[in-house]
């Protein structure tokens, strides 16, 4: 089963955030291959926390060296090479990971594009997930096949493709 933690600080504006941080991680979950996550017994839990661009910025500074806030930041616990074996875990929870999303970022990304807050934080939340997942846009195949399956789970949400531009800074 898929549980989805929410952090939810002050700025953001109105949505039913816990509502669509469960479905934005349930259906990137559904378009991989860990879409048995969802029926297993075992508790896979995510943490997704909407913050401060603040925030997000001294974590980015302080994980990846990078002195500016950016969109999501996704810090998986789960190494890629033992998300197959996470059923077999003693007590019964897998902690996937966290997702952090910068509001001010997110706010300004969506209005640049033309899209509402809520979808584009929808799309960002998908994202992070997959990387939690074990992928990565590293490189042109990488980014290609992350991009498709976020294109594919965003779409079974009722979301149009997020790379028309082709930018997303993570």
């Amino acid at each position: 089963m898929i549980e989805v933690a929410l952090l939810h600080e002050g700025g953001w504006p109105q949505a039913d955030w816990d509502l669509l941080a469960q479905r934005a991680v349930a259906a990137a979950i559904a378009h991989s291959p860990y879409a048995h996550f969802a029926h297993d017994r075992t508790f896979y839990e995510i943490a997704v926390k909407l913050t401060s661009d603040e925030e997000v910025h001294n974590l980015n500074r302080a994980y990846r060296d990078k002195d500016k806030p950016t969109n999501v930041l996704s810090f998986p616990m789960v190494q890629d090479d033992l998300l197959q074996a996470t059923a077999n875990t003693d007590d019964g929870e897998v902690l996937l990971g966290d997702i952090v999303l910068a509001e001010g970022v997110c706010v300004a990304e969506a209005a640049d594009k033309g899209v509402p807050v809520a979808d584009h934080a929808t799309h960002l939340i998908v994202h992070g997930t997959f990387h939690l997942l074990g992928y990565d846009h590293m490189d042109d195949n990488e980014a290609e096949a992350m991009e498709a399956l976020e294109i594919a789970a965003l779409a079974s949400l009722g979301l149009s493709d997020p790379y028309g531009d082709r930018q997303l800074g993570d």
